[in-house]
């Protein structure tokens, strides 16, 4: 995914233009060009422009956060959940418009996906990370009072985020986990907007800086830019006031990321390409085969395949029902319609990714299954392997399609599944369906291993597409579904992580120590580690 998902910048700049959000104002964008959003199922270019931003409005917005993130660094965290409850509420009141706008963008249906399902998600991720942000249990306060050592976690400075365009509120760069996680640890966001929907990420700007003006927070902790170049993104991750960014979307535009921020010795946390394997045993095709032919293909062809937790990869073990599981799921797949994809990016890079795999050796089993008429759609595609191909060139067939298109392997036997498993490369989940009696246990206890290795969430007979919103939540795992497989993108207090810093007090003054590692801290509920016995205030 490239800085401007594909789109094609205007050279002119005009009225039409829509502000940045900088340093507490909307403000007339330093710009080097713009761009306009698309509507994915009609094709047509929206009105409203928006600018591709300078370097001096990236610099004019990093000074800000620093001198927000002063500010917050000194606030209890009661002002902090303060903001991020109103902004909740702010959202839900501007619920219609955000529907509205978010649908016109991404072609995602107004309901359920996005009134019904995305939303409350989002306003839930914010209400969690308020309280993670009140009780300050994220800091996990440690105290060892015979040494007089005191340690415990604080903000680790002004955050970027630059979200994906597959989840336009959940996963947003102003409105989702990142941007929550980022905020409840006292971390101003300097959100970069994703181009496939601006006018969304716009809307909840608005509504963060009317939510920050309710709650007294300095303005400056919620900025937003709608584009830049990507070597100015790349000289913004690596800035000496960029505490760390946060980064989801392709494994391209990642890695372009992470080499310039490692450089600089800044943190970023990405989220790329995953294949999400499922393995599917004979034990549980015999009981079940058609129930689990149904619910691959909901699972697979949901938001027309466009879930960072798609099942792309099927390891099928022979037996006497797989071929009645094979020709069941062909048919789903030519029976239902082709979904809308969310750009012409998206759609370019399917096309890319099926042709890729299917000339490496795999057979295409679909025929039909007709792209939407106007929109950015193609048909669905189920492809074929078997195991002795797949183990010659991994690599290739572990390729993602990023859409409406998954790999079914056809796998020999349960030896041939474990040596396929260990050359599976690193994703956010792997599933394994098994009998129900115990049949498959001895081939699960064979290949747990290497797929528990593998993946950041492994799951039992479910699909893996949704991602509970829940603190024991996993959402991340091993490269290259991720740049480090310790942390996770879901899962308050845990994410919250990711944007803080170990701070430790060996021999400091009482009166000189932080409130959550004084002998009485005073903050309700909040839980410490004191000479090793966990207490609760």
């Amino acid at each position: 995914m490239a800085f401007l998902g594909g789109l094609t910048p205007s050279a002119q700049m005009n009225d039409t233009m829509q502000p940045v959000l900088i340093a507490g104002m909307w403000r007339a964008a330093e710009a080097t060009g713009s761009f306009r959003g698309v509507d994915p199922m009609t094709r047509k270019t929206a009105e409203a422009e928006f600018p591709l931003s300078a370097w001096s409005d990236v610099d004019a917005a990093l000074d800000a956060a620093q001198s927000a993130f002063e500010k917050l660094a000194a606030l209890p965290g009661e002002k902090i959940a303060a903001f991020l409850e109103a902004y909740a509420a702010q959202i839900e009141q501007e619920k219609d418009k955000l529907v509205e706008a978010a649908h016109a963008e991404t072609g995602y249906p107004r309901s359920p996906r996005l009134a019904d399902v995305e939303l409350p998600r989002t306003t839930n991720q914010l209400r969690l990370a308020a309280q993670a942000a009140r009780t300050e249990n994220w800091r996990t306060p440690i105290l060892d009072t015979k040494a007089n050592l005191r340690s415990a976690r604080s903000g680790i400075g002004p955050v970027v985020v630059m979200g994906p365009n597959n989840f336009p509120f959940a996963f947003g760069s102003v409105s989702g986990g990142d941007f929550a996680a980022a905020i409840a640890a006292h971390c101003p966001v300097i959100a970069k907007a994703h181009p496939s929907h601006p006018k969304t990420t716009q809307l909840f700007a608005e509504a963060a800086h009317r939510a920050l003006h309710a709650a007294g927070l300095p303005l400056s902790t919620v900025q937003v830019l709608y584009g830049m170049d990507p070597s100015i993104g790349l000289r913004m991750v690596a800035d000496p006031r960029v505490g760390a960014t946060a980064f989801t979307g392709s494994r391209r535009g990642g890695l372009a990321l992470k080499e310039a921020a490692d450089r600089a010795g800044k943190p970023i946390y990405l989220e790329m390409s995953s294949v999400n394997p499922v393995a599917v045993l004979p034990g549980a095709l015999k009981e079940r085969g058609a129930e689990l032919a149904d619910e691959f293909v909901a699972s697979v062809l949901m938001g027309a395949g466009q879930f960072c937790t798609n099942p792309g990869v099927v390891l099928l073990v022979e037996c006497e029902q797989a071929q009645a599981f094979v020709d069941a799921v062909a048919q789903k797949f030519d029976a239902a319609p082709g979904g809308c994809l969310l750009n012409e990016g998206v759609l370019d890079g399917l096309s890319r990714s099926v042709e890729a795999i299917s000339g490496s050796g795999a057979r295409v089993l679909t025929t039909g299954g007709a792209p939407h008429p106007t929109a950015y759609s193609a048909p669905n595609v189920l492809l074929e392997v078997g195991g002795d191909a797949f183990l010659q060139q991994p690599e290739k067939f572990q390729r993602e399609a990023f859409g409406n298109a998954a790999l079914i392997v056809r796998v020999s036997d349960a030896t041939q599944l474990a040596e396929i498993c260990g050359t599976i490369e690193g994703s956010l989940t792997a599933c394994v369906y098994s009998a129900k009696d115990g049949a498959d246990d001895a081939t699960y206890d064979a290949i747990e291993p290497l797929l528990r290795r593998r993946c950041g969430r492994l799951l039992n007979d479910k699909m893996p597409t949704g991602v509970a919103v829940s603190p024991a939540m996993n959402h991340g795992g091993p490269y290259p579904s991720t740049g480090h497989p310790g942390f996770t993108a879901v899962g308050i207090p845990t994410s919250i992580v990711r944007f803080t810093t170990l701070d430790c007090y060996d021999a400091v003054r009482p009166h000189r120590l932080p409130p959550w590692l004084a002998d009485e801290p005073g903050i309700d509920g909040l839980w410490r580690l004191v000479d090793g016995e966990w207490k609760q205030s």
